[in-house]
């Protein structure tokens, strides 16, 4: 073993620096900055090079990450990015917005140990970064032409990494998606601060040079039919996400003022990329975001950005409970957003059909529910309001109503496409899914995991029907 590592006993935890709360919020400008090289080795030495690594074991990806740490550590960068870079599709992205504290860095042994964890996501970031200026990242150059062709449904992670995945393999690709930029999520969902859109924009375009066709604002299902796609293409992969939003049930849910998530941050986004948005923004309200997920984080945080008066967050549980990352939610404590725990909405007043308030319920936590989480329960007598001239329902996506794409594909109970669990092949043949649309509203890493499973499996099925029209030709 190298005598570089094991070195988080007399070298603490060090993340990157980041930029002082009262002037980030008034930017978009991302909030960490970047390691040097000294730092990085610095910090990938403290990983403990343990004989189990929990930390890959908690990576969707399944990534190498004590080989590449090592690598680091003894200042071979390119080979550590190549490592890195092998088994995941976009390793700068998923370092900037995986919620590390609740995978890989969450289950580090030196974490456990009472040492801080390794600054896993930093150092991931960074890899990638310094290949991308250092020309170490090589166009996509296929092993060997192939005629069949695959159509993608969807410009998110999934289909961007499934997209990667069959063109290396030589397939040619083409993805539709409803927007007019390809990133999905990436661009529209996340805002800047988090993960700039060049960063994305760059691996688009990388996909773009390798021979990837993008069609862009087209739906499928309304601009051309599903059933189209299917004769264009010899395969189909859907990888729409999910993004119709859960409704707020309460009274005044519908007077103005009162609008979903993600359109709120797709206008924000629009705007950060130079699109004229003619929709208000958070700037001189009182803003009160409803949900405890990364989504409603993301939320928050843009109001401070656009110049809210004010920010508080109601979540129904306590802060132990949510779903949101650790980091994310302290991020947005510096950044002067009050949080309301045990906080549920049981009505929003208006004034002339305009929101001007949130009453609120405060809650309990009782015993647990089929989920093994602990169920919520109202107070008597405890509620109380919150002024509000803006509320931003951030409470979870669900599929859309995929029986409109064809009415032939099967779906479960929640409304997410059926598919074989090992193949992602749905009960059409050729037509696979992958991402949020298979699993329900999910982290990106799983998306690029599930993008490049279904991939490897549409590979095999296009090498079979190959060699079946190979065989006919050849009688």
């Amino acid at each position: 073993m190298a005598s570089k590592m094991l070195k988080f006993v007399e070298t603490d935890r060090d993340m990157p620096e980041k930029r002082q709360a009262g002037l980030r919020k008034d930017d978009f400008l991302e909030i960490y900055g970047d390691y040097i090289d000294a730092k990085a080795e610095e910090q990938a030495s403290r990983c403990s090079q343990c004989g189990v690594p929990f930390c890959q074991n908690h990576c969707p990806l399944d990534n190498n990450i004590p080989d590449w740490l090592k690598l680091t550590a003894e200042g071979r960068i390119e080979e550590a990015y190549r490592v890195s870079a092998a088994t995941n599709s976009m390793p700068e992205i998923c370092g900037r917005i995986c919620p590390q504290d609740r995978l890989c860095e969450g289950s580090c042994v030196i974490e456990q140990s009472g040492h801080g964890t390794v600054t896993i996501g930093s150092v991931e970031r960074y890899l990638t970064d310094t290949a991308w200026q250092e020309g170490w990242v090589e166009p996509i150059k296929p092993r060997q032409e192939r005629p069949l062709s695959v159509g993608i449904i969807g410009a998110g992670p999934a289909g961007l990494a499934a997209a990667e995945e069959l063109r290396l393999n030589g397939w040619q690709v083409t993805v539709y998606d409803r927007h007019d930029r390809a990133g999905g999520l990436l661009i529209y969902g996340i805002p800047n601060f988090k993960l700039d859109k060049a960063i994305v924009q760059r691996r688009v375009k990388r996909l773009e040079e390798g021979g990837i066709e993008f069609v862009l604002n087209c739906d499928v299902g309304a601009d051309i039919s599903f059933e189209k796609l299917r004769e264009k293409h010899q395969a189909v992969l859907i990888a729409t996400g999910v993004y119709k939003a859960r409704d707020l049930d309460c009274p005044g849910s519908g007077a103005e003022g009162v609008t979903p998530a993600l359109p709120y941050l797709i206008e924000s986004n629009r705007r950060g990329l130079g699109d004229k948005v003619k929709a208000e923004t958070a700037e001189g309200k009182d803003v009160v975001v409803i949900g405890g997920g990364d989504t409603a984080m993301d939320c928050v945080r843009t109001a401070v950005r656009q110049g809210a008066k004010s920010v508080t967050c109601l979540y129904r549980r306590d802060q132990a409970n949510m779903p949101g990352s650790a980091r994310e939610t302290a991020n947005a404590v510096e950044e002067g957003v009050t949080f309301e725990w045990l906080a549920s909405p049981k009505s929003i007043y208006d004034d002339g059909g305009k929101a001007s308030a949130v009453r609120a319920e405060r809650m309990r936590l009782g015993k647990k529910d089929a989920s093994g989480r602990e169920s919520v329960e109202p107070v008597d007598g405890a509620d109380f309001d919150v002024k509000a001239d803006l509320v931003i329902k951030a409470l979870g996506f669900t599929p859309e109503d995929m029986k409109i794409l064809t009415p032939e594909v099967q779906v479960t109970r929640w409304g997410t496409l059926r598919v074989n669990p090992l193949t992602f092949e749905t009960n059409l043949p050729g037509v696979y899914a992958a991402g949020d649309i298979v699993r329900g509203a999910s982290l990106v890493v799983w998306a690029i995991r599930e993008g490049r499973d279904a991939a490897a499996h549409m590979h095999k099925y296009l090498k079979a029907q190959m060699a079946a029209d190979q065989k006919v030709a050849a009688e």
